[in-house]
């Protein structure tokens, strides 16, 4: 059945994204706005708009759509996207579901049967189980969901139980589930992730790879294709490995099997059910319009199997409304925003590509993602691409909130990414906008292997004690402020406690992320100016000190 009129069950850059390709297609297009988003830019590329109570209500979506007069539903990425009762319940209305069937969903999506079934298809996979079976380091991760909600890395049987409940915490506001598991964790792995294309006759196809290691609270910073200095056979292992696992659970529709590479062997993670922040590099080297793929699917269109070599290389960093050292989201009004273009950067075998999710003037809050934009870089091969990316990054302005550009300026042109060889403890390795190392050893020598050198544990970068230090008065010896904007969830100490240094004080929450104030030293508590439930600035005072 062709598609006729399409609803985005979303907001912000996908959303924006989406319709786009709908126009392309002259298929109409729905948005839905929570009542604090009505003014955002996905809002006002649409068609129409329908306001919604939250974007987290799926019943919310059908009745938009039903209202509108829209015959199909697309989730985007993040929120519902990887639901299993939304998209049941979208078939269950007499809709099209843009993304695979509920039961893939299920069988995929929950982590930890997705993990047992990629073993029985032959898939390896890391260790899971209890903090006894598989001891420290662990990772606690959330079972459904992504992008870093509900992941806490664990050393120390001390932070276990903390770290379960924050992650649980997280899990259950940003995908309305807070089951949790523990995995063993890998210090220093390569991520790489597999696209897969499959369709309702049962073709599952692999589009290539992309490397996205560069991470910040778990959450990609950089990513490309193809991945640099990948074996080849590992490659070709890998791509069959996920077109296993998709066949296995009856995978329909765009989706991506993420892995874990370390010493030459790679381990399932998880499956992401959905399209990707990141899907338009894979765009770039095959000229697929994946968007375009997914809706072709969804109306019965089948595959052909075939092979998509990729041409030249890609690569796309996200610029957010956060701090540049910190990864702390900010929030303002853009008063000037300048992406640059294809028509002002363009090389032989490529140019830039800006997906946007906001336009000059609008507002950033701390409710969503502060996602302002990607930038996608298409070259020839891989110097040429991350040339045209550093370009294309030093002709962006972005003028009345704090953003990552000097970081992301810094990133495309660090040694190590220009290597090859970043790793996800590259940022903690090289914490951010600091002087890469002018002594570099020959290759052979900065691999994964060490002979009498133990690796040092990297941790999340960089810790609140940073931000404190950034943002906190002339007398903070005596002051701890709120390093962002964002609301008091707990308050863990009152006057007269006596506390250690890094002693947690408060807890704030911003975009669905919970961020501990700890204290800089050790010493009293004399006055505590904030409960739970407080809206705070950045800069707010929050707890006062006396050594």
């Amino acid at each position: 059945m062709a598609i006729r009129k399409l609803l985005v069950a979303n907001r912000g850059e996908i959303a924006v994204r989406v319709f786009r390709t709908c126009r392309e297609l002259g298929i109409g297009t729905v948005a839905v706005a929570a009542p604090d988003d009505g003014g955002s830019l996905h809002a006002r590329s649409a068609d129409e708009t329908v306001e919604i109570a939250g974007y987290l209500h799926s019943e919310e979506h059908i009745r938009a759509a039903k209202a509108s007069g829209a015959d199909t539903i697309h989730p985007g990425y993040g929120f519902l996207a990887e639901s299993a009762d939304f998209a049941a319940a979208v078939d269950a209305a007499g809709l099209t579901w843009v993304g695979p069937p509920a039961e893939a969903l299920r069988l995929g999506g929950d982590k930890l049967p997705a993990k047992r079934i990629a073993l029985e298809a032959g898939v390896p996979v890391l260790p899971d189980g209890t903090a006894e079976e598989i001891g420290f380091p662990l990772l606690v991760k959330a079972a459904a969901g992504g992008g870093g909600r509900g992941m806490r890395v664990v050393r120390d049987p001390g932070e276990l139980e903390d770290a379960l409940a924050a992650a649980g915490r997280e899990a259950a506001g940003a995908f309305g589930d807070g089951t949790l598991y523990c995995e063993r964790y890998l210090e220093r792995p390569r991520h790489i992730e597999v696209q897969l294309l499959g369709d309702a006759r049962g073709e599952v196809v692999a589009l290539g790879e992309r490397d996205c290691s560069v991470q910040r609270r778990h959450q990609k910073v950089l990513e490309e294709t193809p991945a640099p200095g990948l074996d080849r056979q590992v490659r070709t292992e890998m791509l069959e490995a996920a077109v296993s696992f998709g066949r296995a659970i009856g995978y329909r529709g765009a989706g991506t099997v993420e892995f874990a590479l370390s010493d030459g062997a790679f381990y399932f993670l998880e499956l992401n059910g959905r399209i990707q922040v990141e899907h338009p590099v894979t765009e770039a080297v095959t000229g697929l319009d994946l968007v375009e793929r997914q809706l072709r699917i969804a109306e019965g269109e089948h595959l052909v199997a075939q092979s998509h070599e990729a041409e030249g290389h890609a690569v796309e960093v996200r610029l957010y409304a956060e701090h540049p050292r910190t990864f702390l989201p900010q929030s303002g009004r853009l008063e000037r925003l300048h992406l640059p273009s294809n028509s002002l950067l363009h090389g032989p075998g490529g140019g830039i590509r800006v997906d946007a999710g906001v336009e000059e003037g609008d507002e950033i809050g701390l409710a969503y993602d502060p996602m302002i934009a990607k930038l996608v870089a298409h070259g020839r091969h891989r110097d040429e691409a991350l040339d045209l990316l550093a370009a294309a990054l030093d002709e962006t302005e972005v003028e009345g909130v704090t953003t990552n550009l000097p970081f992301l300026r810094w990133l495309v042109v660090h040694p190590v990414i220009r290597a090859g060889e970043a790793t996800t403890a590259f940022l903690t390795e090289n914490p951010p906008l600091s002087l890469p190392s002018p002594l570099r050893a020959p290759s052979p020598w900065r691999t994964a292997w060490r002979l009498n050198l133990p690796a040092p544990p990297p941790s999340a970068p960089p810790d609140i004690d940073d931000v404190w230090r950034a943002h906190g008065p002339a007398h903070a010896e005596s002051t701890v402020t709120a390093p962002m904007p964002g609301t008091v969830i707990r308050v863990e100490v009152g006057p007269g406690d006596d506390v250690k240094p890094r002693h947690p004080l408060v807890v704030l929450e911003a975009m669905k992320m919970e961020i501990p104030v700890h204290s800089p030293f050790e010493g009293t508590v004399t006055a505590v100016h904030v409960v739970a439930g407080d809206l705070v600035a950045g800069g707010t005072l929050l707890v006062e000190l006396e050594s």
